[in-house]
This record gives C-alpha cells, sequence and structure tokens, in this order.
C-alpha cells in the first residue's frame, strides 16, 4: 500500500499527529471529495459556457462548499456518510441544521455539471421525448415554462425537471440550496440560476444565459438516463 507524504512524515516523527476535538482517538472517516466535471474546463467554451466559469464556479464556489461541508462535519455522526444521506440528514425534516446549505450545494453542483455536455443542446428522443410533448404540449412549451422558472426565482436558487414514477413531468424551482430531493421528488435536469453561475460570460443578463443553457448546453442522454432511473 502506498503513503501519502504527510502519512511518512507522521510515522518518521517529523509531522504532528492530527487532533479531533469533538471524537477523539476516532480514526477520522473519508470526507467528501470534489467531484470532477465529466468535461475538461474549457470544452463548453464553444457552447456559451467559459473556461473562466468554470475555474471560479468549479474550482471556486463548488469547492468552497465541499471544504465547509467537511468543516462542518468533522467528528460528528454525519462524518463517513454518503453526500446524499447527510443533505437528507441536515435537511431535518424542513428545519435545516447549518451543514445543510452547503451539503446541498455540493449535490446540486454535481448534478448540474452533469446535466451538461459539449455535444449538448438538440432536442431529446424516445420516452423522454414522449414524455415531454405529454407533459408540456412541446420541447419549446418545456423551455419557456423552465425559463420562466428560472427567471421568476427572486435572488438565487435553482430551476429544476422531475419525474414522478408514473412518468409525469413538471418544473419546480428552489431557493437558495434546497433541492427537490429533500421532497422526495426525482430530479432529471437542473438550471444553476445563482449569479455565479452566468456573471462571468452574461453579467446581469439572466435570460440570455437561460436561453443558452437551454438550446446548447443541456445533455439530453444524461437527462433520459435519469427519467429511465426514475420510472423504473
Amino acid at each position: 500500500m502506498a503513503f501519502t507524504l504527510a502519512q511518512k512524515k507522521i510515522a518518521a516523527g517529523t509531522a504532528a499527529r492530527p487532533s479531533f476535538s469533538r471524537r477523539s482517538a476516532v480514526v477520522p472517516r473519508a470526507a467528501i471529495t470534489l467531484k470532477d466535471p465529466p468535461f475538461a474546463l474549457d470544452a463548453l467554451e464553444g457552447k456559451g459556457m467559459s473556461k473562466s466559469t468554470l475555474e471560479y464556479h468549479w474550482g471556486k464556489h463548488h469547492r468552497a462548499y465541499v471544504d465547509n461541508m467537511n468543516k462542518q462535519i468533522a467528528g460528528t455522526e454525519l462524518e463517513g456518510k454518503s453526500l446524499e444521506e447527510i443533505v437528507m440528514a441536515s435537511w431535518n425534516n424542513g428545519s435545516p441544521t447549518p451543514v445543510f446549505n452547503n451539503a446541498a450545494q455540493v449535490w446540486n453542483h454535481t448534478f448540474f455539471w452533469e446535466s451538461m455536455s459539449p455535444n449538448g443542446g438538440g432536442a431529446p428522443s424516445g420516452k423522454l421525448a414522449d414524455a415531454i410533448n405529454a407533459s408540456f404540449g412541446s420541447l419549446d412549451e418545456f423551455k419557456t415554462q423552465f425559463k420562466a422558472a428560472g427567471a421568476t426565482q427572486f435572488g438565487s436558487g435553482w430551476a429544476w425537471l422531475v419525474a414522478d414514477k408514473a412518468g409525469k413531468l413538471s418544473i419546480v424551482k428552489t431557493p437558495n440550496a434546497v433541492t427537490p430531493v429533500v421532497e422526495g421528488k426525482s430530479p432529471i435536469l437542473t438550471m444553476d440560476v445563482w449569479e455565479h453561475a452566468y456573471y462571468l460570460d452574461f453579467q446581469n443578463r439572466r435570460p440570455d444565459f437561460m436561453t443558452n443553457f437551454v438550446d446548447n448546453l443541456v445533455d439530453w442522454a444524461a437527462v433520459a438516463k435519469r427519467f429511465e432511473a426514475a420510472t423504473a
């Protein structure tokens, strides 16, 4: 087994061993890590999302949520839990604990990156296309309603496409870090409408960002897989 430099220093007595104020004499459990987007940071340049936006949004904002959450859960009963378990526990049946905002934002952002692709855009097909037509009348009408949800979310938040077991689709919006998962819903697509999601590329033009997102960035293949899982 390979050892890290820090482990080698501890073994050699050249570095102080870590101390744990809230759970002494217990080996620390694995922290939640920052997951890479499923594309290079410059891969969406031709699709309206710059490398600079990804460097700040993923590399700084998303990373800060991960780091802050890990600090908050260290030495508590949440340490070592999965991210989903941390989100649900910290939601606390609608009375969120301080951990929730960071944990939910970690989950939301990973879901957001995995909703996009350098090959994004176009139109869905198959069962997902049928469900969109059945639920909204057409893809264009879905886009109109989805963008309206993002536009009318005052301040920071998210727009979501969710599916029920029967395949019925609906659009919801949530403030700040709230995710539909805590309400038992199955999201299959999300759009981040926090200002840091678009300000470097679109300044204060949220509508332009949203149009670009639904027309050029959505990975419909990924959304279709989520739809299949939600209705299985």
